[in-house]
């Protein structure tokens, strides 16, 4: 009964149309119904005409006019920049994947090392960016369930790896890295070093966990456990 229920409101707030509806509720539906179906793609593709216009407003102003069709063409051509700048990061990969190339970046790094401020900016940068996007990283693979901010509120945390260093042989137990990201923006947090016993690991992927905490809960995946796991797994109060 329960379950009827949960879907008779869900149809409603979806703006689906029912027999028992009148005309007005008929039309603040039909109204719902449009916005749900139009604003993620208006949003979506007025993002993307964003993204895509400032890269061709900035890379090519700085080509030469001789290699610029928007100079001697009657009309713009848009995703010029954007094809400039992936052909060049490619290039620019190929080249520092050879051993001149790992030489000069190295020199590189040696010249920045001797930078007060910079040094510590480029060395987090660069650090952030080989945790994201190496392929064997296991950063942000795992959605757990953490208590904080005290016990019995629970949160949910992205696992950012194993602890280790200075932080890890200060504890008793074995700590995990939490991300603990803030709604609606992701990303901005907290950094907790969890015990592993203490969290529970959700069977959501990282992605339908990020829509859970930009959504403020609105959107909510569903549970994928079969029932017996869910009787199992339920969390018992200390």
């Amino acid at each position: 009964m329960n379950d009827a229920n949960d879907q008779s409101g869900a149809n409603e707030g979806l703006g689906l149309i029912t027999p028992t509806m009148g005309p007005a509720a008929r039309l603040r539906n039909y109204f719902l119904t449009g916005i749900l179906v139009t604003a993620p793609l208006v949003i979506t593709f007025y993002a993307a005409y964003v993204v895509v216009s400032f890269i061709d407003n900035t890379v090519t102003g700085l080509l030469p006019d001789t290699y610029n069709p928007n100079t001697y063409l009657p009309f713009s051509v848009p995703g010029v920049g954007l094809i400039v700048l992936f052909t060049t990061l490619v290039v620019i990969g190929f080249l520092t994947a050879n051993f001149l190339g790992r030489l000069l970046i190295k020199w590189g790094e040696m010249l920045l090392e001797r930078m007060p401020v910079i040094r510590n900016v480029y060395s987090a940068i660069k650090q952030i960016f080989e945790t994201i996007l190496k392929s064997q990283s296991t950063a942000f693979r795992d959605v757990v369930l953490v208590e904080y901010p005290r016990k019995g509120l629970w949160c949910i945390g992205f696992v950012s790896g194993t602890t280790k260093g200075e932080v890890q042989n200060l504890t008793a137990d074995e700590m995990v890295n939490v991300f603990l990201p803030t709604t609606p923006n992701p990303t901005s947090g907290f950094l907790l070093f969890v015990p592993r016993k203490d969290m529970t690991k959700l069977h959501m992927t990282v992605e339908e966990g990020i829509k859970m905490v930009v959504s403020g809960g609105i959107i909510t995946p569903p549970d994928k456990r079969v029932p017996s796991e869910r009787q199992d797994d339920v969390i018992k109060p200390a």
